[in-house]
């Protein structure tokens, strides 16, 4: 009897034992987040990286009981931003609404950029937007079919604008001359509207806009669709081929993208927290459809958000690689 009682007082010791080591895992569990949380965004208020961070915002907010707030840290392309989060502690209260500009191109464009994709942990990708390749008024051509027969025709003689060496916009560019087997100059601009306004001025041919960017230049009529660079056609022009339909573009394939990452050795349990959290924000009806409004379409919960990100480093590697981009 008394060994029955003393094994019995001894599994009550080690479950009371057990349940006391739990208690501090549990309550940190239940104490996250107990204070506001910061979406940082490594551009001025009013860019495609700001607008993200504010649709997703407040419904962040409702999940997660605490006020999550925007902090907008421009310069160095994203960068700034992006190394604040690196430097932050790794407890779920900083986190980085990034786009694939900062995180998966500039280092390769800038190798002094001091932190690489692995400084980060990757919470969940929120949207995808298709960028745009228009023809101004001094191209003089209709269709995808006749902008890539006058390239070919045509080598250096034609050239197309973006907003910036080392964006998006310029390696879409750069994608599209090497898949189409053509040549032309690449004019950086410092923003939509001086792209724009030489675009319709006739003082470039072509120019490379974000979709929701270029639109309202589309439905003017100032300007001709050719192509969009995703797989498939946007909802926003449903009548614009995709450039990899081209037999001559068909590893066109690129698109803008966000994601929200915190930094690296986020704890397992916080980084779930902020995933649900923000996977179900992205599945609610008003939000999909400001994204929708903005030319974006909200990425399937399914898709990794490491694998993705790998996968599109790979990709920008090679088109850096051709186009020997560098940082100006």
């Amino acid at each position: 009897m008394f060994q029955a009682l003393r094994r019995s007082a001894l599994a009550g010791g080690f479950a009371l034992a057990a349940g006391f080591g739990l208690m501090p895992l549990a309550v940190a569990q239940e104490a996250y987040p107990n204070k506001p949380v910061t979406l940082v965004v490594g551009y001025p208020p009013g860019g495609s990286t700001d607008l993200t961070a504010r649709i997703i915002a407040p419904e962040l907010s409702r999940r997660l009981g605490v006020p999550v707030v925007i902090e907008n840290i421009g310069g160095a392309g994203g960068a700034l931003g992006a190394q604040k989060v690196v430097d932050a502690r790794p407890d779920g209260y900083t986190l980085l609404v990034a786009a694939n500009n900062e995180l998966v191109i500039r280092k390769q464009i800038a190798p002094s950029t001091k932190y690489n994709t692995s400084d980060f942990t990757p919470i969940g990708l929120i949207s995808t937007q298709p960028m745009v390749l228009v023809a101004g008024p001094k191209a003089k051509v209709k269709n995808l079919d006749e902008f890539v027969a006058k390239a070919r025709a045509n080598p250096g003689r034609f050239s197309y604008g973006s907003s910036g060496v080392g964006t998006a916009l310029h390696l879409a560019g750069e994608l599209v001359k090497k898949e189409a087997g053509i040549f032309m100059t690449h004019i950086p601009y410092r923003g939509v509207a001086p792209l724009t306004s030489d675009l319709i001025g006739e003082n470039i041919e072509y120019a490379v806009y974000v979709l929701s960017s270029g639109l309202p230049q589309i439905k003017a009529g100032k300007v001709i669709a050719l192509g969009t660079t995703e797989k498939a056609r946007s909802a926003l022009t449903p009548n614009v081929p995709a450039l990899s339909e081209h037999p001559r573009l068909k590893g066109v394939e690129l698109s803008s993208w966000f994601a929200l990452l915190g930094p690296a050795r986020l704890p397992d349990a916080v980084n779930q927290r902020l995933h649900k959290a923000l996977m179900d924000v992205l599945q609610q009806p008003e939000v999909r459809r400001k994204f929708e409004e903005s030319g974006g379409t909200v990425v399937p919960a399914t898709v990794d958000a490491g694998g993705y990100i790998a996968s599109e480093s790979a990709k920008v590697r090679k088109i850096v690689e051709f186009a020997k981009i560098t940082e100006e």
